[in-house]
């Protein structure tokens, strides 16, 4: 593939940084940022396409389901017949790296002693 030449403004401290990087790897800068470069650009292509298939995804459903009337249908059924042993009660607390935390040294402590 042809190469073109390019011009980036970079602050003096990242500029710094590539120059000892570049003499650490003995790599010359400018293949040290194509490479960077395609990292970056297939990382952003994975997402990209995790999305799009998503979407695609959504709209497959969408056409299967207009108005969401059978997953609404699901819902209410789930609610109407299963058990839900919370129903009503409040949880204080808060979610902390994604696992709850009880509000209060009682409920830490109870939930300690429970193993929970």
């Amino acid at each position: 593939m042809a190469r073109i030449p390019f011009t980036l403004r970079i602050d003096a401290e990242k500029r710094a940084a590539l120059e000892s990087l570049s003499k650490i790897e003995r790599r010359p800068i400018n293949q040290l940022l194509n490479e960077a470069i395609e990292n970056y650009l297939r990382l952003r292509g994975r997402k990209e396409r995790s999305l799009e298939a998503n979407l695609a995804g959504l709209k497959a459903y969408r056409k299967r389901d207009p108005g969401f009337r059978r997953a609404i249908a699901a819902f209410v059924e789930a609610e109407a017949s299963l058990e839900d042993p919370l129903e009503g009660e409040p949880i204080m607390g808060s979610f902390v790296e994604g696992e709850l935390k009880p509000a209060g040294p009682v409920q830490s402590k109870i939930r300690a002693l429970l193993g929970a």
